[in-house]
């Protein structure tokens, strides 16, 4: 099963990081007020950045890496991703 690391954008301008199986049905819920406690008041959210990855393991430590990165590495990243 892949998984799937992301990167949202919210209502408010600020970003989010996360990781699922089914991006579809996570951002359903993270637009329904399901998702993250994060996303609940700041929606709704659009999906800027995703990354591929093999494993639950792998996605988590991408997820960490990326949830290290300063707000201006994050947008290169998803510019650089565009």
């Amino acid at each position: 099963m892949d998984w799937t690391i992301y990167i949202l954008r919210c209502a408010d301008g600020t970003l989010y990081c996360g990781v699922t199986n089914n991006l579809a049905r996570r951002l359903t819920q993270h637009n329904a007020g399901r998702g993250a406690k994060y996303t609940m008041r700041r929606g709704p959210v659009t999906v800027v950045y995703t990354e591929d990855a093999p494993d639950r393991s792998a996605a988590q430590k991408r997820e960490a890496a990326i949830k290290k990165l300063t707000r201006p590495e994050k947008l290169s990243l998803i510019k650089w991703a565009a």
